[in-house]
């Protein structure tokens, strides 16, 4: 496993602990370059789903990312 991903492992972890979802969503949009309000469109679309369902979705599209850079 790359350090960066087992520094992201660590992030993620840690936000769990500490972060609702909506301010895990937040978080996303001061790390994450957006156009719009990307903290409303997340907060409409994830408001049914827990913050392990956000993250699992958030690493499932990480994944399919990474695939397209192969």
């Amino acid at each position: 496993m790359s350090v960066e991903a087992v520094v992201l492992n660590k992030v993620f972890a840690i936000l769990r602990r500490e972060l609702s979802a909506e301010e895990y969503v937040a978080y996303l949009r001061m790390v994450t370059p957006r156009i719009g309000d990307a903290t409303k469109e997340l907060r409409v679309k994830t408001k049914d789903l827990s913050l392990e369902e956000v993250i699992k979705g958030v690493k499932e599209i990480e994944k399919g990312s990474n695939k397209d850079e192969k």
